[in-house]
């Protein structure tokens, strides 16, 4: 297969690792390796993406534990490196509690877990994640979490905005109280590594509901090819 090769880190307790490696196949980004949170080894993939999913059991809380496992040591090293890291849902909680994005995932404002198709609204695209999206678009892209409520210090958020680092945002209702309607933040020396709680591995066509997670995807190949070139 021709593309990209992407890893996707599995923890015990991923549930959509499948569905991230289906849709990077599915579009036509390459070829999808499924890692195991034990190694020490990233096979030369071209992009990390940290999945969702219940890792660990959310033991302690969610990505406490997970932020520990030897893997995560190899995508900190990549990561330095500038290469893209994507982390999505569970995978974003991960990505914080390991400070490699700033900020931290707290219990949705209702104390409830939810499950529903949101609007997102594209940020910047700066960024290798979304630099095929339109500015300012809305996504309808599904969340499916219980500790989705972005926060961070006053002083880290003003520096996501002055960096244009924000990347999505709520809008048209906020679903867990995140601080300024966030849902996704750019981090990394490069812009490099993103973090976003809706999964947009789940609206990749119409029939699951929205396309428009493709965007996302499309943007990291299109960074990928440029890079190669």
């Amino acid at each position: 297969m021709s593309g990209f090769t992407a890893g996707v880190i599995v923890f015990p307790g991923s549930n959509c690792d499948r569905d991230a490696a289906n849709a990077w196949k599915e579009l036509g980004c390459g070829e999808a390796k499924l890692l195991w949170h034990q190694s020490t080894e990233l096979q030369n993939v071209d992009i990390v993406i940290v999945p969702g999913g219940f890792s660990y059991g959310d033991a302690l809380r969610a990505g406490a534990i997970a932020r520990f496992a030897p893997i995560m040591d190899e995508v900190a090293k990549f990561a330095a490196g500038g290469g893209l890291v994507m982390g999505i849902c569970n995978g974003f909680q991960i990505l914080c509690e390991a400070g490699l994005l700033p900020g931290a995932l707290a219990r949705n404002e209702g104390l409830k877990f939810v499950c529903k198709h949101v609007d997102l609204r594209v940020e910047t695209t700066n960024s290798p994640f979304t630099s095929t999206c339109e500015k300012a678009a809305t996504l309808s892209i599904p969340i499916a979490h219980g500790e989705g409520r972005y926060i961070c210090a006053p002083e880290t958020h003003a520096q996501l905005v002055d960096e244009d680092r924000i990347l999505f945002r709520y809008t048209g209702g906020n679903p867990n109280g995140s601080q300024d309607d966030i849902a996704g933040v750019l981090g990394g020396p490069r812009r490099n590594v993103m973090g976003m709680m809706p999964h947009p591995e789940r609206a990749i066509r119409a029939g699951l509901g929205s396309a428009d997670g493709a965007c996302v995807f499309q943007s990291i190949l299109a960074t990928l090819t440029q890079a190669q070139v």
